[in-house]
């Protein structure tokens, strides 16, 4: 249990930081930034999956064209939410994106109502009701939608449930996800190279440095996150999952100066009082559950 803490709470801290690796690359466009992301996202996937001797699900899925299609739509779904998420943070939308993943909880409920044909408690209804008070709020005081928070919430909220519903672990789902996209992302980065364009011939070795390690800082988080919601159960799960936004909106108002006034911190103070609601009622139901035997992970 302690270990499976740490291991979801380092997770969510190095997603939290996420921003201050991305501003270093805020020189180079937030779409390269994303194919390169791919690309050595791949590369380190492949070289734990070589290490760790795991192949055999690859030559099975290549079989199954539904799989190939169901993490296709996945894969397309992951390449949105990551480049609308570099985007704000080069753009100085780093509250935004973190009002984003606030929020992502209660799409879930939503979006497990309507797809999944679960029936959320009163309490879930009630946290989906406030934080739709709370975007509706920063709605009109800013005069749009915060479409920021809400295509990175809704992009993640459905790449979730494909996720959910997927026969592959999440080493060997984000492996098969990035080879999917990989064609795409090498064809793109070959043709700016080609033309003289792009950070591979114009960008210096310290960028270089940054976009190779992308790849890791992509998938350790993932695995470290898997490893520990194996140990720890949901509600739990549930409560750590604030750090990440909660580091992100912390870097966008104090580290980058980012705009919080009065009226607009109204709106956040609506979706924190949700997520209290919704934390409250997943803890009161953990509590409620049967106690089951603790499960050993190798």
């Amino acid at each position: 249990m302690n270990a499976g803490v740490l291991y979801a709470a380092l997770a969510y801290t190095a997603w939290g930081l996420l921003p201050i690796f991305f501003k270093q690359l805020g020189h180079v466009n937030a779409f390269e930034v994303v194919m390169h992301r791919m690309v050595w996202s791949l590369v380190f996937l492949m070289g734990l999956l070589v290490l760790l001797r795991r192949w055999a699900w690859l030559r099975e899925v290549a079989r199954q064209p539904r799989v190939l299609a169901a993490f296709a739509v996945s894969a397309l779904l992951l390449s949105v939410n990551w480049s609308v998420y570099v985007w704000a943070v080069q753009n100085a939308r780093v509250v935004d994106a973190s009002l984003g993943y606030f929020i992502l909880p209660l799409v879930n409920v939503a979006f497990g109502f309507a797809f999944l044909h679960e029936r959320p408690r009163p309490g879930q209804w009630l946290a989906v009701a406030v934080a739709a008070g709370g975007v509706l709020w920063l709605t009109v005081q800013a005069g749009r939608l915060p479409w920021v928070a809400l295509v990175l919430a809704a992009s993640f909220g459905i790449y979730g449930l494909l996720r959910k519903v997927a026969t592959l672990g999440a080493l060997e789902g984000l492996t098969l996800e990035t080879l999917l996209l990989a064609p795409f992302a090498v064809g793109l980065l070959a043709w700016w190279a080609w033309r003289g364009q792009g950070a591979l011939t114009q960008g210096d070795p310290s960028t270089l440095a940054w976009l190779l390690l992308a790849g890791p800082l992509t998938a350790v988080p993932l695995l470290l996150f898997a490893a520990g919601a194996r140990r720890i159960p949901m509600a739990t799960l549930g409560i750590l999952q604030y750090i990440s936004p909660s580091l992100q909106m912390l870097l966008g108002v104090w580290l980058y100066k980012e705009a919080f006034d009065p009226a607009r911190a109204m709106g956040f103070y609506l979706i924190w009082l949700a997520l209290v609601v919704y934390s409250l009622d997943s803890l009161w139901n953990s509590r409620k559950q049967p106690a089951k035997p603790p499960v050993v992970v190798s």
